[in-house]
């Protein structure tokens, strides 16, 4: 009798406690931050139009996150904090800060830092520089990230598929002609840049942020959202994409009309010898 009435407060006990154990997951995943990436094509207007409306609209149903750019490098966050205190419009943020030549065409930014402005919205700096990023092709991820940063996120133990998937992108991305040796160091700059845009969430993510970036960061799988999982942090992976793109990579896509631009391969081809 005493051994029956031991295992049904052994069996109530468990019960109690995985009832307790899944209350308490729930209320973690009912905290966690929103995080949004909102992604773009490059060259694309229209997206980026649409991106800004999207965001318009969240902002005007009462939600107020920080906002993250991949055009700005996180060395510039110095000037960009005191051109957001200073500067009444866009373009005057964007004159303090972009003080050398610039390959972002920044009208299609100025919407983002508009809203920023006008909702009081704090604005971060995400990308790693383009020097840094060079560094990291040179001489690995120790040339240009901190050993804290490399130890948070296990860069020294890289995962062979996000690696493998990113070696994919690079030779994609270079029409199949990058010669061979340069495709894991320029996965690996690509990663690095995942990496440091991903720990400017993590930093500023406590009443929700947005990442404002291009479709290749934004994707859930292998970029950016990949990197947040690993730290806890759920992240809502948005594409806009056209046509022909695959939505598989992305929790929320966004149809854009195709840009009409040159092949983008024809840089990469040798030129035609004449008859």
């Amino acid at each position: 009798m005493a051994q029956r009435i031991w295992l049904s407060l052994a069996i109530a006990g468990a019960v109690t406690l995985g009832a307790s154990a899944q209350a308490a997951q729930s209320r973690t995943s009912a905290a966690a931050p929103e995080i949004q990436l909102l992604g773009e094509v490059h060259d694309s207007a229209a997206g980026h139009a649409a991106r800004a409306e999207l965001l318009r609209a969240k902002l005007e149903a009462g939600w107020r996150p920080a906002i993250a750019m991949e055009q700005f490098d996180t060395e510039q966050q110095p000037a960009l904090d005191a051109a957001m205190r200073e500067c009444r419009d866009a373009d005057c943020v964007v004159a303090r800060v972009i003080t050398g030549k610039s390959g972002w065409t920044w009208d299609y930014y100025k919407p983002v830092i508009t809203l920023a402005l006008e909702y009081h919205l704090p604005l971060y700096a995400a990308n790693l520089s383009r020097g840094a990023a060079s560094k990291v092709v040179k001489e690995g991820f120790a040339a240009a990230l901190s050993p804290e940063l490399m130890a948070r996120y296990h860069l020294d133990t890289l995962p062979e598929d996000v690696l493998k998937a990113q070696e994919t992108e690079v030779r994609d991305s270079h029409c199949g002609v990058l010669p061979e040796q340069f495709v894991t160091p320029m996965a690996k700059a690509q990663i690095a840049r995942d990496v440091v845009m991903a720990d400017t969430l993590r930093q500023h993510a406590d009443h929700g942020i947005v990442l404002i970036a291009g479709n290749g960061h934004t994707r859930g799988d292998i970029a950016v959202a990949y990197w947040l999982r690993q730290q806890g942090l759920p992240a809502h992976a948005v594409g806009f994409i056209e046509p022909d793109a695959a939505p598989e990579r992305f929790d929320e896509v966004h149809r854009i009309p195709k840009t009409v631009r040159p092949d983008p391969c024809a840089q990469f081809q040798p030129p035609k010898s004449g008859n």
